[in-house]
């Protein structure tokens, strides 16, 4: 065995973990990859398991913070470089060699790499080096994103890419078994399901705040219309627009809030100043606001999975949204929200449209979405990726177990 080979002191029998995880983004960015990142980082440590977190250095950053308050969480930060068009987030510059140094001193039980950045790439690597074993996270569209920004003539490309990258890992994960079976089919091996979970006392009606209702010029026969996300060209926002165009034709009574930053911001509160564009809201200000609305329009055909369709879920909004990702799994349509044959733009519309004239429906649909919310918890996606992480583990040392049997007995 080489000596960068370095067998890691595991402590699996116990039930305890040494875990690194990589991720290009983490709160207090606001996006699903670094929602998720927090509570498997968080979840896991909570479960007993030391978590290495490397991560890019954020905005205004000068040195790596202090552990946070759970003790078993290490943050170890790397240069990065802000992402053209996505103000605020950085990516990670490929530190192979200090990576190889860092796991060289101690190393992992395992690597999970949740983004396919320049990090991600050298993680991958030099958890290769080290024989450590890796898990990684398809958590972004990036083939379906290109797109939307001048580089559809490389989506083959892109998706070649991701591929490889992924099948270089001992296994990959994804948010729904629709996604596993479509990546599965297109040659990625090893696919398993890493469920979604919602917090369900932050994501509540409870937070339903009547005077922020007022500020939208909204009273109880308004019908609050909302989306929650990026601003961006591949959210798809046009339809939105125009199904809101459509609902007011019905209704007149209704407002439209778009809560979320990026580069389309500026173009469509220019284009649309009827709409209220209050920027990104966290914590229970973004609680408010979601259990504030009355109706959740989600019109993107790029998501992974869509957290924001399960906090509006929680927070007692019916969604309408494309049949796929996190809709497919989580609405039962027209009992919960209401789903639509992917990309048909007037079936969105009109579905939006029959919600709007009839608000006791929107509520009851509200009702029953809170309740399929309040079944799906972060600690049962946490034990199945535990589990998963494991087999990875018991799976490569077992391997490894072998090879170096073989090598001894034929020398």
């Amino acid at each position: 065995m080489s000596p960068d080979n370095v067998v890691p002191e595991t402590d699996t029998v116990s039930g305890r973990l040494r875990v690194a995880i990589v991720t290009e983004t983490y709160p207090p960015e606001i996006n699903g990859v670094a929602h998720t990142m927090r509570h498997l980082a968080e979840g896991l440590a909570e479960r007993g398991h030391t978590i290495q977190l490397i991560r890019p250095r954020q905005h205004g950053e000068q040195r790596d913070p202090a552990a946070p308050s759970l003790g078993r969480i290490g943050v170890h930060l790397v240069p990065g470089l802000p992402i053209p068009g996505y103000r605020g987030l950085r990516f990670g510059l490929p530190v192979y060699w200090r990576l190889r140094r860092l796991w060289g001193r101690v190393a992992p039980d395992l690597v999970y790499i949740a983004t396919q950045g320049p990090l991600g790439h050298a993680a991958l690597s030099a958890a290769h080096r080290r024989g450590i074993p890796t898990v990684t996270g398809f958590h972004t569209q990036f083939q379906q994103y290109s797109q939307h920004y001048g580089l559809g003539l490389f989506t083959h490309q892109i998706a070649e890419t991701l591929r490889h990258f992924h099948n270089r890992s001992d296994a990959t994960l994804v948010p729904t078994a629709e996604l596993k079976a479509e990546l599965s089919g297109e040659g990625f091996h090893d696919v398993h399901v890493f469920g979604r979970g919602v917090d369900v006392d932050l994501f509540s009606p409870a937070w339903r705040d009547d005077s922020l209702r007022r500020s939208w010029g909204c009273d109880e026969e308004t019908l609050a219309v909302l989306y929650v996300g990026r601003i961006a060209p591949e959210k798809n926002l046009d339809l939105a627009r125009e199904a809101f165009q459509a609902i007011r034709a019905a209704r007149p009574k209704v407002r439209f809030i778009l809560v979320g930053e990026g580069p389309a911001r500026e173009q469509i509160q220019r284009e649309s100043p009827e709409l209220i564009c209050p920027g990104a809201k966290i914590g229970v200000e973004l609680s408010k606001y979601y259990a504030s609305g009355d109706l959740f329009l989600f019109p993107s055909l790029t998501e992974t999975f869509g957290n924001v369709v399960l906090e509006a879920m929680a927070s007692g909004l019916p969604v309408v949204a494309f049949d796929y990702a996190a809709a497919r799994s989580l609405i039962d349509p027209w009992r919960n929200g209401v789903t639509l044959p992917l990309g048909d733009r007037a079936a969105f519309i009109a579905a939006g449209c029959e919600l709007a004239r009839d608000l006791p429906r929107v509520r009851r649909l509200g009702e029953q979405a809170r309740c399929a919310a309040e079944e799906i918890s972060w600690d049962r996606v946490i034990r199945g990726v535990e589990d998963r992480l494991f087999q990875v583990i018991h799976r490569e040392r077992g391997t490894e177990a072998c090879r170096a049997t073989v090598a001894t007995t034929s020398q």
